[in-house]
């Protein structure tokens, strides 16, 4: 068969990788052609254009940038019709994704969604349109199959958070090599994937190495930002080194980190890292968000956990002063590590009850495509 994905990011392109790879599995006469990254790509997938000129952050930065992204939907819908695919497999990415659901859903394409936009924290008019268009969604938080079901008469599937299975088996390769050879505890930095949101939290983060001169922090680069970027902002910053496609690595050897909101503060909850959950966007667009935004935390951490197990410095709040306060507290209070070891395990078999999440997203894409045959 014939599939066309579309991510739009560093998370997607990770989660798209790992579907495909069981797409061809279950399906060895698969062409995929794809929207995302390098990890799709070396999968088998046939890339079209890469999640680092689509990654748009912000109200501000979407409204900036509109004619590149209509031009983006134009092509995207082009290429679409031209590849006639079997199916058009959607991850996440909604400000997109949504738009080309619904022109799909009108050409006859099938259309499946795997990891639901975060609609219960905003913009949950979307869902109407969503059940209208989307054949079949495939969700990874366990809160949300019940969020479809009891709020909007939806019935969707639940297969497991994808992140557990990537974490698991990383922990389970040979430990990774020295990543400084500095002899010293490592604290990961880990700003975002886009260019705005690592200029608005890395200068915070690396002030707050100048306070710990004993400890090697070190940067996790994004994969879709080049070395050269990085360059400037790290001068000056005798204790900070940098990595790039190492992340993992980075904190398998770890004692802290400081994390921007996102898929990051999951998988530094699942390497059992304590972290600080760092965010910081442009004012305008925060105050929007503010207004609009209906959840109790930022982080998937503690949204999943529904509860407060990492603590979050948002706009105003992320300051060194603060960030210092917290790292200290995460370096020295054995208690507080000990509380998060724990929630930390409990967050990790709540994710796991949908059993091998791209395993199972895959072979139920497969079997509905073929229940589904014209």
């Amino acid at each position: 068969m014939r599939y066309y994905i579309i991510a739009g990011e560093a998370s997607g392109d990770l989660h798209g990788s790992n579907l495909i790879k069981e797409l061809k599995k279950l399906d060895t006469t698969a062409t995929i052609r794809c929207w995302g990254g390098d990890l799709m790509q070396a999968a088998g997938g046939e890339l079209v254009k890469h999640y680092r000129d689509l990654a748009f952050m912000g109200f501000i930065e979407v409204v900036m940038n509109l004619g590149t992204i209509l031009r983006n939907l134009k092509l995207c819908k082009e290429d679409i019709l031209a590849s006639k695919p079997d199916t058009l497999i959607l991850i996440d990415y909604p400000g997109f994704n949504l738009r080309i659901a619904e022109w799909a859903k009108e050409q006859g394409i099938t259309v499946i969604y795997y990891i639901s936009p975060q609609v219960w924290a905003w913009k949950e008019n979307r869902v109407k349109k969503m059940k209208q268009c989307i054949d079949k969604m495939l969700v990874i938080l366990p809160f949300e199959k019940d969020y479809y079901h009891d709020k909007w008469n939806w019935e969707v599937e639940y297969v497991g958070h994808p992140l557990v299975e990537v974490v698991t088996e990383r922990q389970n390769t040979p430990a990774p090599v020295d990543l400084t050879g500095s002899g010293k505890s490592i604290v990961a930095l880990l700003p975002g994937s886009r260019k705005q949101e690592i200029l608005k939290k890395l200068p915070i983060m690396l002030e707050v190495s100048k306070e710990f001169p004993a400890l090697q922090f070190v940067v996790a680069k994004a994969p879709g930002q080049e070395d050269a970027f990085y360059e400037g902002l790290l001068a000056g910053y005798p204790n900070v080194s940098a990595v790039s496609g190492k992340t993992y690595n980075l904190l398998m050897q770890s004692t802290a980190a400081l994390v921007t909101s996102g898929t990051a503060t999951l998988e530094t909850a699942l390497f059992g890292v304590p972290e600080v959950v760092c965010y910081k966007g442009s004012n305008i667009s925060y105050q929007i968000a503010k207004r609009l935004i209906k959840v109790k935390y930022i982080s998937l951490v503690n949204l999943i956990m529904d509860k407060l197990v990492v603590k979050e410095l948002i706009q105003n709040d992320l300051t060194a002063a603060n960030l210092k306060l917290e790292l200290n507290e995460l370096l020295n209070n054995p208690q507080r590590r000990q509380q998060l070891q724990h929630d930390y395990t409990q967050l990790k078999a709540l994710l796991s009850q949908g059993g091998h999440a791209s395993a199972k997203a895959a072979a139920s894409i497969v079997q509905y495509l073929q229940d589904h045959k014209n």
